[in-house]
C-alpha cells in the first residue's frame, strides 16, 4: 500500500498532464466550439492576451481579500483569546458562530448591497464573513486543548493565569491558528468573488459574469484558472510560513490541528 501511495506522488504532476492532454484532444477530436468548451491551449492564449486585463481585476479582488482576512484574523483572534479566557463565552458563543456558518454565504450577500452598497465595503465584508469561522474555531481549539498535566505543572510552580497563556496556550495554539488561516486564505477568495457576483464593476467576479454574459467562455475558463493559482499560491504561502515558524509542529497529524476544515 506504500508503495502504490509513493508511484502516486511521484506521477502526481504526470496526471494533470495526461488530463489536460485528453481535453484538448477532446475538444479537437469532437470539434466543441469555443463557446461550450475551449480547449486549454485556447484557454492559455487568452492568459496571455488578456494579461493585463486579469492583472487590473486582480488588484481589486485582492485589496478585498486582504482587507477582509485581515479584518477576520483581528477580529477572531480577539473572540478566540475571550472565548478561551472566559468558559461561559465558548459554551454561550459557539452554537451561534456554528449557526451562522451554516448559512449560505450567497443569500446575505444581496443584503450586505442594501445596506453597505455596491463599493467596497460589501465585498470586504463577505470576505469577513466566510473567513471569520475557520479563524476562531481553530484558535479558540489551539487554546483550549492543551495536556492537563502541563496546566497541572504550571499551577504547582504558582504561575498567573497571564504567564500560563503566554509560556503554554498561545505556543500551543499557533499550529492551530495557521491551519484555520490556510483555510481561511482560500475561502476569502470565494467570498471576494461572490460578494462582487452581486454587485460590482471590477473584480475577477465581475469579470467572470461580463464572460458569461457575453458568451466569451475563453476568457471565463481564464479567470477560473486564475483564480485557481491565486488559491494555490495564498495556501501554499500560508502553508511555508506555517514549516518555517513552526518546524516542531510538522510531526503533529494534520487532523489534530485543524478543527474547521471547511
Amino acid at each position: 500500500m506504500r508503495g502504490a501511495w509513493r508511484v502516486l506522488l511521484r506521477v502526481r504532476g504526470v496526471l494533470p498532464a495526461l488530463g489536460i492532454a485528453a481535453w484538448e484532444a477532446a475538444v479537437a477530436v469532437l470539434g466543441i466550439p469555443d463557446y461550450l468548451l475551449p480547449a486549454p491551449s485556447r484557454v492559455a492564449q487568452e492568459l496571455f492576451v488578456r494579461f493585463f486585463l486579469l492583472v487590473r481585476h486582480t488588484g481589486v479582488t485582492l485589496q478585498e481579500v486582504i482587507l477582509g482576512l485581515g479584518a477576520a484574523v483581528a477580529g477572531g483572534g480577539l473572540l478566540a483569546v475571550s472565548m478561551a479566557l472566559v468558559p461561559i463565552l465558548h459554551r454561550g458563543l459557539f452554537p451561534l458562530l456554528a449557526f451562522l456558518q451554516a448559512v449560505p454565504k450567497i443569500t446575505v450577500a444581496p443584503l450586505f448591497v442594501i445596506w453597505i452598497g455596491y463599493g467596497l465595503g460589501s465585498k470586504v465584508l463577505m470576505v469577513f464573513l466566510i473567513s471569520f469561522f475557520p479563524v476562531v474555531v481553530n484558535l479558540a481549539s489551539g487554546l483550549l486543548q492543551v495536556e492537563p498535566d502541563v496546566l497541572r505543572l504550571m499551577r504547582s510552580y504558582r504561575a498567573s493565569r497571564w504567564q500560563t497563556f503566554r509560556a503554554i496556550r498561545l505556543p500551543n495554539a499557533l499550529p492551530y491558528f495557521l491551519s484555520g488561516m490556510r483555510i481561511a486564505a482560500a475561502l476569502s477568495l470565494v467570498g471576494a468573488v461572490v460578494g462582487e457576483f452581486v454587485g460590482a464593476d471590477r473584480g475577477l467576479g465581475y469579470l467572470i459574469l461580463l464572460s458569461n454574459a457575453e458568451l466569451r467562455t475563453p476568457l471565463l475558463f481564464a479567470c477560473l484558472a486564475w483564480l485557481g493559482v491565486m488559491g494555490v499560491l495564498l495556501f501554499g504561502s500560508l502553508q511555508w510560513i506555517e514549516r518555517w515558524l513552526l518546524p516542531w509542529a510538522r510531526v503533529e497529524a494534520p487532523e489534530r490541528r485543524t478543527v474547521a476544515g471547511f
